[in-house]
């Protein structure tokens, strides 16, 4: 069994001209996703990320910290969120991963990447 990361990239302009039913389905499918691999024994965790507008990218220079407001690449495309799965194959990641409400959009996508080191725990904020 491997861990893989599954990616979601999400289009602010494609989310945006999607229906608020198309909005709803993608946010309900995402819960039987989880549900369905929970049951397979392959979920591992997930996390949901905020805006990437509301992100920054710190960088270190001479000992000089500077921090820049927003995301590192100017981009259509952003990381909305990922998976941790555990699959007997890459080629059952791939399908795994076709089972997400995103793959299924025209202009998102969910990036399977293999995850070769992992260290720590991760917490759910209830300590």
């Amino acid at each position: 069994m491997s861990k893989y990361m599954l990616i979601m990239h999400i289009s602010p302009k494609v989310m945006e001209n999607l229906s608020e039913t198309d909005r709803n389905e993608i946010m309900s499918g995402h819960g039987a996703f989880q549900e369905k691999i929970k049951e397979t024994g392959e979920f591992v965790s997930t996390h949901a990320l905020g805006d990437p507008s509301n992100s920054a990218v710190v960088s270190v220079n001479d000992g000089v910290t500077s921090v820049k407001e927003g995301p590192l690449l100017d981009s259509e495309l952003g990381v909305g969120g990922y998976y941790i799965v555990e699959c007997e194959s890459k080629e059952r990641a791939y399908e795994v991963a076709a089972l997400i409400p995103d793959a299924k959009i025209d202009g998102l996508g969910v990036e399977v990447r293999p995850i070769v080191f992992s260290a720590g725990a991760v917490r759910d904020g209830s300590e």
